[in-house]
């Protein structure tokens, strides 16, 4: 289903996507409405069953407010995953599974041949995000956690960034004025209640195959058959 709630005029100078359920495919069973599904919850799913419900505490401390923001949430659900023996092969296992959403190499070569500039925001690991921009040229990225094994595997220490909710419209922000570029002529796709932040604030959103929340801010929303999701019928909604 596509839903236009705003006329589409002028081509985006920016895209800018989410990575986790836009750029890659997600785990549709992992939505429990709480948050939108990440490879945070797939990391903990790997590191067992009591990791797994750890961090889902930390989804319901973060929905009632409890963290100071989402640096502080991060960092509690890092201290899970060391507690719960995170190892740089592991680590590498949830990344290597991951799986682009079809149509995102056919969509991100057009946008190339368009001459528009790209960005990925997520609040996730880094090390995912290199994959992505890596395999689609994107051209500025922005990730959440990344984390430092030692010569053994072992996790080490990781650097946090506020780069979900009210972070990825600072990084949004930042880099259309570097290029000279208004908001307005900016478009944000993703998935996730923690994206209406940003759809707010640009001139085009997609709610892509999104939690309710999200298409109820968006300005279009594209519903798609689970197992379906075809990233490049975004460009229907240009015509």
């Amino acid at each position: 289903m596509i839903k236009n709630n705003k006329a589409f005029t002028n081509f985006p100078k920016i895209w800018f996507f989410d990575m986790e359920g836009t750029i890659l495919k997600k785990d549709i069973s992992l939505d429990n409405g709480k948050v939108a599904p990440s490879a945070w919850t797939v990391l903990a799913k790997e590191l067992g069953e009591q990791c797994y419900l750890e961090e889902e505490k930390t989804k319901d401390k973060w929905l009632n407010g409890e963290y100071i923001g989402y640096l502080d949430w991060m960092k509690d659900t890092v201290e899970i995953h060391k507690k719960y023996g995170l190892t740089e092969d592991i680590l590498g296992k949830i990344t290597n599974n991951s799986e682009l959403q079809q149509g995102a190499i056919e969509l991100l070569s057009f946008l190339k041949t368009k001459g528009v500039t790209t960005a990925l925001i997520t609040g996730g690991f880094k090390c995912l995000a290199d994959k992505v921009q890596r395999k689609l040229k994107i051209d500025h990225v922005l990730s959440g956690c990344e984390y430092f094994f030692d010569n053994s595997g072992n996790l080490e220490f990781y650097n946090l960034l506020p780069s979900d909710n009210e972070g990825k419209v600072t990084f949004m922000q930042q880099i259309a004025a570097e290029h000279g570029v208004s908001p307005s002529e900016c478009i944000f796709i993703g998935d996730g209640k923690n994206d209406i932040y940003l759809a707010e604030k640009v001139g085009v959103s997609v709610a892509f195959n999104a939690q309710i929340e999200l298409q109820r801010t968006a300005t279009h929303i594209l519903n798609q058959k689970n197992g379906e999701e075809n990233l490049l019928s975004i460009l229907d909604l240009l015509t």
